[in-house]
């Protein structure tokens, strides 16, 4: 684990049983950060609404003016020297929850801002962003099929480098749905414990 004091985690969860693996990952996660500052947003037991409404579109075209809930994450973010996303992987993504917190979030005005030659302005260097998904299918399937490759390219790519953030560690939990998984665990939950605060590579 980082010792590093100025360290600030956010841990975001998306899965709506809170005796869930994601849930229990988590917490452990949590207790491995500490004594560092480490918050918790259970989107589900929250009640975060991840529907992009026209109040959002307007809040994206104009570059601010977002709802109070988009505020109240982006303030947790704003806080935040890292980000550690725990989520179940739903049909080789996000579950939808986690998606919505994303598109309302990370957005126009505050993630990232386009330039008058039009070119986009990332804006999140501050954060660094970790990714632990939990997948129910096993590691030969995800390398098979690219199904790793597809969440790198959604996530890393497409989210973490386009606002600027800097790319954390990625610890993939398989074969979620079997009994064995407690080594799995434990290695995903050591990774991104000592990730956390650590010198990152944008390479």
């Amino acid at each position: 684990m980082s010792t590093d004091e100025t360290s600030r985690t956010l841990l975001v969860t998306a899965h709506p049983d809170p005796g869930s693996l994601t849930h229990y990952i988590a917490e452990r996660l949590s207790t491995a950060l500490r004594p560092g500052a480490v918050e918790a947003a259970d989107l589900h037991q929250e009640g975060f609404d991840p529907r992009f409404t026209s109040a959002d579109r307007r809040a994206y075209q104009e570059g601010g003016g977002h709802p109070p809930d988009v505020v109240r994450e982006q303030q947790r973010l704003d806080w935040a020297t890292d980000l550690v996303l725990v989520f179940p992987v739903y049909w080789w993504s996000v579950p939808a929850l986690l998606k919505g917190w994303i598109d309302r979030v990370f957005v126009n005005g505050w993630a990232f801002e386009y330039a008058a030659t039009g070119r986009v302005l990332p804006k999140l260097q501050r954060l660094t962003t970790h990714l632990l998904p939990i997948a129910g299918a096993d590691a030969g399937a995800y390398e098979r099929h690219g199904y790793e490759m597809a969440l790198r390219t959604q996530l890393t790519h497409g989210l973490i480098d386009y606002v600027g953030s800097q790319r954390g560690a990625t610890a993939f939990v398989h074969d979620s749905e079997q009994p064995s998984t407690g080594a799995a665990v434990d290695h995903a939950v050591r990774t991104l414990a000592s990730a956390v605060g650590a010198p990152v590579s944008r390479s």
